[in-house]
């Protein structure tokens, strides 16, 4: 039990690492943290931290919070604060990267894993769920599947 809760905290400190602890303050040590930290609203500029560390192009994170890539720009060109709905979409997809990676042991497995059909997904690439409600659940699932071992 306690080798998980230093697994845990090590992936939330992570986790704050990646979308920047000058924007991320106090404690972060687990997903309802996400709801209270997007409460208080948070700088638009942890999307460029987390397109950087992820590689991700600014159509693709967009995509991923059905948002434009022009609209991210203006947002993070003019600091502002993101909406408590945009913020909490955020810190899952990336919180779930994180896990991803750290499931598959690197960054480029797992990314190609999430473009590939999964069956267990009725067929559809992971990639694809993400941006609709409840789909970083669904992947996350899956991805906890595998990491015990559970044919997914």
């Amino acid at each position: 039990m306690i080798r998980e809760k230093e697994k845990t905290t090590k992936h939330y400190k992570k986790l704050k690492e990646i979308l920047g602890e000058k924007y991320v303050t106090g404690e972060f040590e687990s997903p309802f943290d996400f709801i209270h930290l997007a409460k208080k609203g948070i700088n638009s500029n942890v999307i460029k931290n987390v397109r950087t560390y992820f590689d991700l192009p600014r159509d693709i994170i967009a995509e991923l919070l059905n948002i434009s890539g022009p609209t991210i720009y203006r947002w993070t060109k003019a600091n502002k604060t993101l909406e408590k709905n945009y913020t909490i979409k955020l810190f899952e997809i990336a919180d779930l990267f994180l896990y991803g990676i750290e499931v598959f042991e690197s960054n480029e497995n797992f990314f190609k894993w999430l473009n590939l059909p999964n069956t267990a997904l009725g067929g559809l690439e992971p990639i694809e769920l993400i941006e609709i409600p409840d789909g970083v659940s669904k992947v996350r699932n899956i991805i906890g599947r595998i990491e015990h071992g559970v044919y997914s």
